[in-house]
């Protein structure tokens, strides 16, 4: 059942939704803050920040507030789904799954192949806006030498289990950073971990 932007945003958050929706339609990447306020006729950045913090705790959504062209739609659901693959952990490792338990219906917008779903556990990325009981949205990775600095990834550990972090390499070494700073990161020689998927977007269920 799709959402209902009407009955869960105000008409200013509905507002930007639409205009949002309508620009990423036309121009295939996501507005700048100054761009947002442009089409909005607004002279500040504070409202267009606000309205943003609120979409994304809505569900409709994923935002990392500071870093340009990371807003993405979760839009309108549709039938068939994704298959939620399991659980990851934000936080320390923990076992993963390989049964599909149930179908996640997403958004039109993200058509790749062989997206699949994972619920986060923990909240070692909540500084990127990843919280505990989410679902993550990932693709599978093809060639992790391809991989950049900086990408939010699902990495398996043969043996101890998955984690959700940012990916860098820095010395040989790979390093899986949380959005937390509870939290140490995870340094492990590459032959050590296979990365599974990176993150398209945040599925937040309100």
């Amino acid at each position: 059942m799709a959402k209902s932007p009407e009955v869960n945003l105000t008409e200013a958050q509905n507002e930007l939704y639409e205009w949002i929706k309508n620009y990423i339609k036309d121009f295939q990447h996501s507005p700048s803050i100054r761009q947002m306020m442009s089409g909005l006729g607004l002279k500040s950045p504070a409202p267009i920040q606000s309205r943003l913090r609120h979409l994304q705790e809505k569900g409709f959504i994923s935002w990392q507030e500071g870093k340009a062209r990371t807003l993405q739609v979760i839009d309108e659901v549709f039938d068939g789904g994704v298959p939620v693959l399991g659980s990851v952990a934000a936080g320390g490792l923990i076992e993963t799954f390989s049964d599909v338990n149930e179908n996640l219906n997403i958004s039109d917008v993200l058509k790749k192949k062989n997206v699949f779903a994972l619920t986060v556990n923990g909240d070692s990325m909540i500084d990127a806006f990843i919280a505990h009981g989410d679902m993550v949205l990932m693709e599978p990775i093809k060639d992790a030498y391809s991989l950049k600095n900086g990408t939010i990834v699902s990495a398996m550990v043969p043996g101890m289990g998955t984690t959700l972090k940012y990916f860098f390499k820095r010395g040989g070494q790979i390093y899986l950073e949380a959005a937390n700073s509870s939290y140490e990161p995870i340094i492990l020689n590459p032959d050590e971990v296979v990365f599974q998927g990176k993150l398209l977007a945040v599925w937040r269920k309100i």
